[in-house]
Parts: structure tokens; sequence; C-alpha cells
């Protein structure tokens, strides 16, 4: 029974709460280390019996779950928001957090949450970078036209952004103050520096020699881009996760809440509890994936008249869902299917 040890880590940015616990609950050991490399491995170094460990998902918990696992027997990070049992506590300091975890722990009762990969999560990395650095590219983008609004400067909206057209623009410029110029040439300079920057980090993303397959496969469904492809594979991570379609779009946050009590049942929006990035990206998505598919455009259409806009698109995100999810566990080619009916959709929403 006492052969094992159950490690509960309450981390922190800068120091890390720990409390060893043995099956029966009776406390080993417990205190703390600083959250640094050098320390977690002298932590490790130092234990001489098997052990199992839980932390609690955050910010910088990748990097330590890293540092941690391959001395554990088993490593959990667990999942922030279901751990009501440390969140209602009435007594909350790091010592009681990390007891509660390793009591949680001893008890098979810590919420575990998916850790994709480190290569996975590397990449994730970059990608989301890159998609902060096109809403940035973006917003220099507006403010580059707010200033020639605000100066009451005409221009051609649609070459406005061009290299040469912005060029001769900012040399024709007359009665404009100087500090307005200047403000336009740091905000052309810092819309280019993001726009290449993104660009390069796409390059490298689509170059990867573990995702160029998986993606190309992606890519064969017609409405689905280059990012949209990307963004599944590595926001997902492992497609064995998601035992159907419907969990899958639980997860992206194309449902709604649902919650029952005493016989009653109540749908609420869509959840808050998803992967924002991917959510956003299939949103996208699926307003311009009927144009090149003729299925999704159906789907869309019959969806339009039996609801509003919004529930349209999160109809054909949904079906979107479901198409990426076939291909990628397949490994094939995508097939259109035949022109759906209402009755088939029916049937296939209800399997999924």
């Amino acid at each position: 029974m006492n052969s094992i040890h159950y490690v509960g880590f309450d981390v922190h940015k800068k120091r890390t709460s720990y409390c060893i616990k043995l099956q029966d609950g009776t406390i080993v050991e417990e205190g703390e280390f600083l959250s640094r490399p050098a320390a977690l491995d002298q932590w490790c170094h130092l234990r001489t019996m098997p052990w199992e460990g839980a932390l609690e998902a955050t910010l910088f918990s990748d990097w330590i779950y890293d540092r941690l696992e391959p001395h554990a027997v088993e490593l959990s990070m667990a999942d922030a928001r279901k751990l009501d049992a440390i969140g209602k506590a009435k007594k909350k300091t790091d010592r009681h957090d990390a007891r509660m975890l390793a009591d949680l722990l001893r008890c098979n009762l810590i919420p575990a949450c998916y850790v994709a990969p480190a290569y996975i999560r590397e990449l994730r990395r970059m990608l989301r970078f890159r998609n902060l650095l096109v809403h940035q590219a973006v917003r220099m983008m507006n403010c580059t036209a707010g200033l020639l609004m605000q100066t009451g400067v005409s221009y051609n909206k649609e070459k406005l952004h061009g290299k040469r057209y912005f060029g001769e623009l900012l040399d024709s410029l007359e009665d404009v103050p100087e500090s307005v110029i200047e403000l336009l040439r740091y905000s052309r300079a810092a819309t280019e520096l993001f726009i290449n920057t993104q660009r390069r980090l796409l390059d490298k993303l689509r170059d990867h020699p573990r995702l160029c397959e998986r993606v190309a496969v992606l890519r064969t469904i017609p409405g689905v881009g280059e990012v949209t492809a990307l963004t599944w594979v590595l926001e997902v991570g492992e497609h064995e996760r998601f035992p159907s379609a419907r969990h899958a779009a639980s997860y992206c946050g194309l449902t709604a809440a649902f919650r029952e009590s005493a016989g009653k049942c109540q749908r609420g929006p869509i959840s808050k509890q998803r992967n924002a990035h991917l959510q956003t990206v299939l949103i996208e998505a699926a307003k311009l994936a009927p144009r090149w598919n003729p299925v999704l455009a159906e789907v869309r259409e019959r969806a339009l008249q039996r609801g509003n806009r919004n529930q349209a698109t999160l109809t054909v995100a949904r079906k979107l869902v479901a198409y990426l999810l076939a291909v990628d566990r397949s490994g094939q080619r995508f097939q259109m299917p035949e022109t759906a009916t209402p009755e088939t959709e029916a049937a296939t929403t209800k399997t999924t």
C-alpha cells in the first residue's frame, strides 16, 4: 500500500509548494522550492521512492510538467476550472492547495486535462503568436486609415496598403502636419514588420516535416485553407482523444451549454468552456467555406430557413468539424458526399 508516494504541486511563477502523501493520507514530506529548472532537478534527484504527481494547469505549468514527467511514474495536469475542491475551500493557502491535490490524486479524483506532445505545444505557440501578429497588423492598418481620415486626406481604400501607392500618397500630402506624416511612416513600418514576421512563421509551420502530410490531407476538404488546417492539427493535437464529432464540436465551443435539474432541461448560449483559438478560426472558415463546398452551402441555406445567420454559421462550423475529424482519422483524401437532404443531415447529426 505504501510503496508509492502521491505528490501534489501548487505551482507559481516564483515558488512551488509540494506535499507528499501515502495511500492512507499520511503526510511524508512537504515544503517548497524555487520554480527554476535547477531546483526541480535537485528535488527529483532526492526522491528515493516511486511517485505520482499532479499539478494545476497554468500559464507556466508546461515547462514544469516537461521537467517532472520523466521522473514520475505518472504525472497529471489538472483542469483548473474543475478544481472546485480547492477554489471553494474556506482556508486557501499554497500548502493546503498542495495537500488537496495530493488527496485528489491518491483517491483517483484528479480532473486531468489533455497534455499535447511537446513538439505540438511548441508549434502551437508559434501559430498563436502568428495570429497575434495578424491582429496587430490589422490594427496598424486601421490606424493608418484613421490618421488620413482625421486630416481630411482622400485615398483609395483598396490600394491604401500597397507599398507603391502608399509611398506616392505620402509624397503628395499637402497641408498635413509633419507629426501626422511621421506617424504614418511609423504605422506603415509596423504593419510591414508584423506582416513579414507572420509570413515567416507560417512558412516554417508549413514546411515542418511532422505536419506536412496531415495538413495536406485536411486541405483536400473544399473550404479548408492552410491556416484552418494548421489550427486544427496544432490545437487538437491527437485526434484519438475525441470519441465522436460531438465531443470535438464541444471542445471547439460550437455547442450550447446544457443544464438539467429536477426533470427540467435548459439550453444556454455557446459554452465558454472551449478552445477559443480553434473556435475563432472555425467560425471564420464557416462563413467562407460554403462558397467552395456545395454541401456546406446547402446546409447553410437550410439552417437559414430555420433560424438566423449566427445559428447557420454554427451549423456549418459543426459540419466542418465532422469533416475535419473524419479525414484526420482516416488519413485519406476527402471524398465529396452526395447532395445532403434534411433526412440524411439529421441522421448524420444524430450519429455524430
